[in-house]
């Protein structure tokens, strides 16, 4: 068993190796695919979970997702690690 990823300013994000990022044409939403499970993502968190390639801290990707949406870093920062905390701990996120 593997312990408990907390994800913090810190943290460099991935999807895990079985969760796929897609968008269903038909539906015209972005899905996170996972074995028997399915979640369906807002462009909110669609922007937060394409930046999770493994290359980037959580707060690189906060800064860069603040600039691109002009909005306050800090609380980009707090919505995405609440984001990102949840994901993980459903084993869908890593680092």
């Amino acid at each position: 068993m593997s312990a408990r990823l907390v994800v913090g300013a810190a943290t460099v994000p991935r999807l895990a190796d079985h969760v796929t990022l897609k968008f269903d044409e038909r539906r015209g939403q972005w899905l996170l695919l996972a074995p028997e499970r399915l979640f369906v993502l807002d462009e909110t968190a669609r922007a937060v979970v394409e930046r999770c390639r493994g290359e980037a801290t959580l707060a690189a990707i906060a800064e860069a997702l603040a600039a691109d949406y002009d909005a306050p870093p800090a609380r980009v920062l707090a919505d995405a690690e609440a984001l990102l905390q949840d994901l993980a701990d459903r084993g869908l996120v890593t680092q």
